[in-house]
């Protein structure tokens, strides 16, 4: 178990930073995880953070493909909002937990 300091809370973390409760996620909590990754948040942003969570609250699962097809981002602005890694980064900005399709 590891305990790490996120927007002056103490939240349980995985080994790789991914958030162990989804319900402890706020946009305070995301807002500073996103600049540990540096990136700065925008509306866009969290509309597809909160498509990723109700994806994930459903039960479903989570591709960049599925991602582009949402109707709330194509994948090449999806690769943009989260350059590099973008389902995995995505993923840990969104308090959920890391996707079995990420390395």
């Amino acid at each position: 178990m590891t305990i790490k300091a996120i927007a002056g809370l103490n939240i349980e973390v995985t080994e790789e930073g991914y958030l162990k409760d989804a319900s402890a996620w706020n946009k305070d909590i995301a807002t500073a995880i996103a600049k540990e990754e540096g990136l700065e948040l925008t509306e866009k942003h969290f509309e597809v953070l909160e498509f990723i969570r109700n994806k994930v609250a459903n039960g479903e699962t989570l591709t960049i493909r599925g991602i582009g097809k949402s109707g709330v981002v194509d994948a090449k602005t999806f690769y943009q909002l989260f350059p590099g890694a973008p389902l995995k980064k995505a993923t840990k900005i969104a308090g959920v937990a890391k996707p079995v399709s990420c390395m």
